[in-house]
C-alpha cells in the first residue's frame, strides 16, 4: 500500500507530469515568468469555467481578501461579519485594515455561517458580510443576498476552499461558488482542490468598475506606469503557477469527482455509528471535499489522532481554536460561551485524509483504524 498522505499531490503530479514540466520549460525558456501570456490564458480560462465576468489573478487567497476589501472601499472602524469557525486569514484582513470583525456562530450541520446569527449581528457600523465555504460546500446564499439587500451590504465570497462547488439559486439557476456575492476570493495554495506548486490567488466579480479597481490595487494602485490612482499592494500570480493552474484547471470537475468518492467510501464506512456523524449534504450546494469532517461524539479525539498516527495515518483538526477565542482576537464583545456551536466543533471535528489520489485499499485501511478505535467504546 501506498504511503497516506493526507493530500497526496505527488501522486497526482505523476499522473500530469509530461505536460507540468513542458509548460514550465516553456515558460522558463520564454523568461515571460511575471505577467506573462499564460496568466492572462489562465484568468480567462478560469472566467470561462467559472461563468464571471472578471477575474483577477493575485499572490494568494489571503490577499484575494484584503485586495477585495480595498477596492469596496470599506474605512477603518466599518464592521464585517464573518464566522468564528474559519481559518485566521478572514478575521486577518479585517482587523489588518482596521475594520472591525464582527464574529458570528455557524450552523452545525454545514459549518457555515449561520444567517441568522447574521441579521442579530447587523449594526449601523456594519458595512460587509464575509461568508466562508468551508470545507467544500457553500453557504446559504440565497438567504445571505437578501441580507445584503435588505441592508445595503457588500458580500465578499471565501471561496478558498469550495472551487468548483455549484449552488442552486432560488430561482433555479446554478452559479460557481466565489461568483454569487458582489465579489469571490480564492486561493491556489498546493493543497486546495485547485492549487498550484507555491502561492497563488484569485479575486471574481461581475462589476465591471469594480474590477478595474480590483486590477488598480494588486498593482500598486497603478492605472498607467508611475501613476499610482489608489492605495494600492504588489499581489501577482506569477507565469509558472499560472500554467500549472490551467492543466489543471482542466481536471477540476474529474477531481471533484474523485473526491466525492471518497467521501462516499468515508460515509458508507461510518453510518449509523452513533460516535462519529458524518458530513452533511447541503440541499441547495453540491459538495467538492476540500475536507472530510467528522464530529466525533463520546471518546477522546486526541487519542483517536494517536491512534491513527501510530497506524501511519494523519488526521487534523481544523479548527481546534475559534476565533473569538484566539489571542490575537480576544475583544470584550465575546467569551467562551457565546458561539456554542462554534465551541462544540472546535473541541470534536476531525478531519481524515482527502484528495483525488486515494484508492480502495487506503480507504479501508483508514475506515478500519478509525473504526478499531472507535468501537473500544
Amino acid at each position: 500500500m501506498r504511503k497516506i498522505q493526507m493530500v497526496d499531490l505527488k501522486s497526482q503530479y505523476e499522473k500530469i507530469k509530461t505536460e507540468i514540466d513542458s509548460a514550465i520549460a516553456n515558460i522558463i525558456e520564454s523568461t515571460a515568468f511575471i505577467n506573462g501570456p499564460e496568466v492572462k490564458n489562465f484568468q480567462q480560462e478560469l472566467e470561462k469555467y467559472l461563468g464571471v465576468k472578471h477575474v483577477i489573478p493575485c499572490a494568494n487567497g489571503t490577499d484575494a481578501l484584503q485586495v477585495s476589501m480595498m477596492a469596496l472601499g470599506l474605512k477603518p472602524g466599518d464592521e464585517v461579519i464573518a464566522p468564528s469557525f474559519t481559518f485566521v486569514a478572514t478575521a486577518e484582513v479585517i482587523a489588518l485594515l482596521g475594520l472591525t470583525p464582527v464574529l458570528v456562530d455557524v450552523d452545525s450541520n454545514t459549518f457555515n455561517i449561520d444567517p441568522e446569527a447574521i441579521k442579530k449581528a447587523i449594526t449601523p457600523k456594519t458595512k460587509a458580510i464575509v461568508p466562508v465555504h468551508l470545507f467544500g460546500q457553500c453557504a446559504d446564499m440565497d438567504v445571505i443576498m437578501d441580507i445584503s439587500s435588505k441592508h445595503n451590504l457588500f458580500i465578499i465570497e471565501d471561496a478558498c476552499q469550495s472551487m468548483g462547488a455549484d449552488f442552486i439559486m432560488k430561482n433555479g439557476t446554478k452559479k460557481k461558488a466565489g461568483t454569487i456575492g458582489h465579489v469571490g476570493c480564492t486561493s491556489f495554495f498546493p493543497s486546495k482542490n485547485l492549487g498550484c506548486y507555491g502561492d497563488g490567488g484569485a479575486i471574481f466579480t461581475d462589476d465591471d468598475e469594480l474590477a478595474k479597481k480590483l486590477r488598480t490595487v494588486v498593482n500598486h494602485g497603478m492605472t498607467v506606469r508611475y501613476h499610482h490612482d489608489l492605495i494600492g499592494v504588489n499581489s501577482r500570480l506569477d507565469s509558472i503557477q499560472a500554467a500549472i493552474l490551467k492543466i489543471k484547471l482542466k481536471r477540476l470537475d474529474e477531481y471533484a469527482a474523485a473526491r466525492n468518492n471518497a467521501a462516499s467510501y468515508y460515509d458508507n464506512a461510518f453510518k449509523g455509528n452513533p460516535k462519529l456523524k458524518t458530513p452533511a449534504r447541503y440541499a441547495k450546494s453540491n459538495h467538492v471535499f476540500h475536507q472530510y469532517t467528522l464530529i466525533t461524539n463520546g471518546f477522546d479525539r486526541t487519542k483517536l489522532i494517536e491512534h491513527l498516527h501510530g497506524k501511519g495515518i494523519p488526521a487534523m483538526v481544523y479548527y481546534p481554536i475559534p476565533m473569538h477565542l484566539q489571542k490575537a482576537y480576544q475583544d470584550p464583545r465575546y467569551k467562551e460561551g457565546d458561539f456554542p456551536v462554534t465551541e462544540a466543533l472546535a473541541k470534536s471535528v476531525i478531519s481524515l485524509p482527502m484528495h483525488t489520489e486515494l484508492d480502495a485499499e487506503q480507504l479501508k485501511y483508514i475506515t478500519d483504524s478509525v473504526l478499531e478505535f472507535v468501537n473500544r467504546y
